[in-house]
């Protein structure tokens, strides 16, 4: 009586090893940008708490968001060149976000002016920024960020039409430029040129970098 033959097992196919993700596409890369764009205002809560601020805290947290509001505005327009400069597209995922972080960063100071240093009277308020150049170009500039921060959302593309809403988006430029004449000029009373400076040399490459894209 003969044996039934052996069954033959088929060698197992080794696993294919799954691709390691980009740093920039995992998905606590958002979360931790949301907590780092969160930290200047953490600081400066614990300034005020702790009395670190100076000898004049009002002051400090007005101009210390204006300054965060800046940066942050500059690192948005940054983020396009260093996609292309680096070759990471992944750092486009990021724009929308520090663009929302800029204008809560506005925001909070425009709020900050006019509770610390107006304390909220509506009709003095109005009068300083008709009197005074530079906060009306700081008003100026947060009011031209207000429908781009309205806009920021996928239902208001779709809404706007991808060409509109680019076009829209394009106010990004003007709000820089305000923006940076609001700080020249706030700097201008105390003959403080060199920190503007520094910022418009900065805007001055990320602007340029496009206009030479454009005229390629």
């Amino acid at each position: 009586m003969s044996s039934a033959p052996a069954r033959v097992v088929p060698p197992t196919r080794p696993t294919p090893r799954q691709p390691r993700r980009h740093p920039l596409l995992h998905p606590v890369a958002k979360p931790v940008l949301f907590v780092l764009c969160l930290l200047p205002l953490a600081w400066y809560a614990y300034g005020v708490v702790t009395f670190q601020l100076g000898a004049n805290p009002a002051e400090a947290v007005i101009r210390g968001l204006g300054d965060w509001t800046l940066r942050l505005l500059w690192v948005t327009l940054a983020i396009t060149p260093l996609r292309q400069w680096t070759g990471q597209p992944a750092l486009a995922r990021f724009r929308r976000m520090v663009g929302v972080f800029t204008f809560f960063y506005a925001t909070l100071h425009l709020v900050a002016y006019a509770f610390l240093d107006m304390s909220l009277d509506l009709p003095e308020i109005a009068k300083d920024i008709a009197k005074r150049p530079f906060i009306l170009m700081g008003f100026a500039a947060w009011l031209m960020l207000v429908p781009l921060a309205a806009t920021s959302f996928n239902r208001a593309i779709k809404a706007l039409g991808a060409k509109r809403w680019q076009w829209l988006h394009k106010l990004v430029y003007a709000i820089a430029i305000v923006g940076l004449m609001h700080f020249i000029w706030m700097r201008a009373g105390k003959n403080n040129f060199a920190e503007p400076a520094v910022y418009g040399a900065i805007l001055a490459v990320l602007l340029g970098w496009r206009v030479w894209k454009r005229l390629r």
